[in-house]
């Protein structure tokens, strides 16, 4: 007998169109080659996320696709993304609305250097402290789902070796600039380690701490 899938509703159409134009940026951004990455938004108890293979620009809403908690699909036709295990994880887990991952090159460089990125800049508060990197497990898998929820312990995104990034929030804007951020304070480190006889000056837990309860405050109220 053939799956029973419905049709989406308003908030799920809504979601969806945004979530398709964050993968999308991630294109442009350069965080991504090709279908590299994924991108998802939970709307409920069901999980919007990016199809596997199909390249971004050409996603219409007729393309929707949705599974529920346990990764039965609801929604759509396509097969969901191959890193769907490291979406679900995150939505059984924490409160996230939204998620990104990507390849993004100075945050995988990294990911192959150091179990933990240095906290070099004070954006790391953003994340919810210096970030973690997940050992390596092939993707797709549930090996590589645990590490990624060991190294997200208090955190809003790690990196993941050899791979890549993994961030979430309570919107897909709110997720993509971790990503963002993220690969930006990689691409810093990494900069700043390449300088021969020199190295970089790190923030202290009490300067981190207090950068913190600013960025708290950031932004229009």
């Amino acid at each position: 007998m053939a799956e029973q899938r419905r049709d989406p509703d308003d908030d799920e159409a809504r979601t969806w169109a945004e979530l398709v134009a964050t993968a999308r940026r991630t294109v442009t951004d350069g965080l991504v080659v090709g279908t590299s990455g994924n991108v998802s938004a939970r709307v409920g108890d069901t999980v919007l996320v990016t199809p596997s293979g199909v390249p971004y620009d050409r996603l219409t809403p007729a393309d929707i696709t949705g599974v529920d908690l346990s990764g039965h699909q609801v929604l759509g036709s396509l097969v969901p993304t191959s890193e769907l295990p490291l979406h679900l994880a995150v939505y059984r887990t924490t409160d996230a609305r939204a998620v990104v991952h990507t390849h993004a090159v100075h945050a995988t460089a990294v990911s192959t250097l150091v179990t933990e990125l240095p906290a070099i800049h004070y954006m790391t508060c953003a994340l919810g402290g210096p970030v973690r990197v997940a050992p390596y497990a092939a993707y797709g898998t549930p090996e590589l789902a645990a590490h990624m929820l060991r190294a997200l312990e208090d955190r809003a995104g790690c990196l993941l070796r050899n791979h890549g990034t993994l961030t979430y929030g309570d919107t897909l804007d709110g997720a993509y600039d971790r990503t963002a951020q993220l690969e930006w304070m990689c691409r810093v480190w990494l900069t700043a380690s390449s300088v021969p006889g020199l190295t970089p000056a790190l923030l202290t837990e009490a300067e981190l701490a207090e950068a913190g309860e600013r960025l708290r405050g950031y932004g229009q109220r």
